[in-house]
């Protein structure tokens, strides 16, 4: 007698429960409908103010209003619906806000006002569609839409910040797992639940482990073979469960790459962007531009705090030291001075006292060289405003690698100069990353060639955006 074989949906690793599904993507719904929130309010404030700034000179033909609700001409409405919709197809109503991109928010929108005064003509050739109401509709939904999008960003990760610690799952090789769980243990929004080795990953004990023990996250290093990554990545999909992979430089490579079979050979291919260098002159146009806007409006600000310097101790209100920035560039760094006058002097008696486990920075959480002032300017992060001025004179970026002092370069591996062939920053990766938490600095360097393997200007925003969070909460500084 034969037996009744399972359905094909109860054998393929893709399938998952309905519930399961709905329970685990509630918060990602949550979060999702706010964006769109966000959207269609900036959106519409965007097209109110355009209407309002045009409507005495240039208002829009009656022949482009079908109806009007809310006091929005119809116009508004179907521009939204297009846009809200290929936000949806590239998938940015994504939650948490960090997979977000911008850049690609504001290409979008100035796609649909292209395809919106295109299609005007074909509608009616003899209709005159302001184009100043358009233009500015066009500059006012990008700012809004950004701005609106920049704001729930920063207050979506503080309310993650306070959230229940993420419980993380552990599999790497047996030489690895302390390593990781070391590091994990210096976040406090991360407890490690359990752990495995590499080459258990797929069995059916691990699983039921990582579901047994309450897992919401996977952190997995140097699976085996490809088949088991795919199996893994299923298995846990299906449960709800996010997995996290630690690329090496060559997948870290891989990730720019699209899909494509090449001779029947399953490959990515790494191409040439369209618009070649004009995303990095972009990046350095906003660096002048954001960098000039800063101190003409921090001015008055920058004033006071040169005056409280000089009130607290005698000596020079700004600190110029050294630094090693693009291709081992020796230039002047400026910064507000927290630490008494002599502090370069004293720094020598202090160097048995340093907690950087491999000595190449130098960093005493107590340092006695530091002034009262001077440490609310570091806890704020204030001190470094005056690096605008290096960012004006090409210098440095708003973000980058962090330029290190000469006594510090000195100390590198050779790997470590890959750093210095791209512009340093105000702001990087691993000052987003625990800056306090930090102990060696091989942690740090990677952070630095994450960054220049992957930069775009998505990821300088989006370290823009968590920076101005770390500074007002006064997170990881010292």
């Amino acid at each position: 007698m034969l037996k009744h074989k399972p359905s094909p949906m109860q054998n393929d690793i893709r399938a998952f429960s309905l519930i399961g599904w709905l329970k685990t993507t509630q918060k990602q719904w949550q979060r999702g409908m706010l964006l769109v929130f966000s959207d269609i309010l900036g959106l519409a404030i965007a097209w109110q103010l355009a209407d309002y700034l045009n409507g005495f000179y240039s208002p829009l033909p009656t022949g482009l209003i079908w109806w009007v609700w809310l006091d929005i001409p119809s116009l508004f409405w179907v521009f939204t619906i297009i846009t809200l919709g290929f936000f949806f197809a590239n998938h940015l109503y994504r939650m948490p806000a960090d997979t977000q991109n911008y850049t690609k928010v504001a290409r979008i929108i100035t796609l649909v006002y292209c395809l919106f005064l295109l299609g005007s003509y074909f509608y009616n050739p003899v209709l005159d569609p302001p184009r100043s109401l358009f233009l500015s509709a066009w500059l006012a939904s990008i700012a809004f839409v950004l701005g609106f999008r920049l704001t729930l960003t920063l207050i979506v990760r503080q309310f993650d910040r306070q959230a229940p610690p993420v419980k993380v799952f552990v599999i790497a090789p047996a030489g690895q797992i302390n390593t990781l769980a070391t590091l994990l243990k210096k976040r406090p929004h991360y407890v490690i639940v359990g752990a495995a080795l590499s080459s258990t990953a797929n069995t059916p004990a691990t699983l039921a482990k990582i579901k047994r023990c309450g897992a919401m996250e996977v952190l997995v290093k140097d699976l085996p073979d490809t088949d088991l990554a795919s199996s893994l990545y299923w298995q846990l999909r299906s449960s709800g469960i996010s997995i996290r992979l630690m690329p090496s430089s060559k997948e870290m490579l891989y990730r720019r790459g699209l899909p494509e079979i090449f001779a029947g050979i399953p490959t990515l291919r790494v191409e040439t962007p369209l618009l070649l260098c004009w995303d990095y002159r972009l990046k350095r146009w906003l660096d002048f531009l954001g960098a000039g806007f800063g101190l003409l409006l921090l001015t008055p600000f920058l004033i006071g705090v040169a005056i409280a310097i000089k009130l607290e101790s005698p000596g020079a209100i700004f600190f110029r030291q050294k630094r090693v920035g693009l291709n081992g560039t020796i230039f002047r760094m400026w910064k507000f001075r927290t630490m008494v006058a002599d502090a370069p002097a004293l720094q020598q008696e202090l160097e048995t006292q340093n907690q950087m486990a491999d000595g190449i920075l130098f960093k005493i959480k107590e340092d006695p060289r530091i002034t009262k002032v001077g440490s609310f300017l570091r806890r704020t992060s204030i001190d470094e405003l005056p690096q605008l001025i290096n960012v004006l004179l090409g210098q440095m970026s708003l973000v980058g690698p962090r330029p290190l002092p000469i006594r510090d370069v000195e100390r590198f591996d050779s790997w470590h100069h890959i750093r210095h062939q791209v512009v340093p920053g105000i702001s990087g990766l691993w000052q987003i990353s625990g800056r306090s938490d930090l102990d060696d600095f091989n942690d740090a360097a990677r952070l630095d060639l994450y960054y220049i393997d992957n930069w775009s200007l998505n990821l300088d925003l989006d370290i823009l955006i968590e920076t101005v969070r770390i500074v007002l909460f006064g997170k990881g500084a010292y």
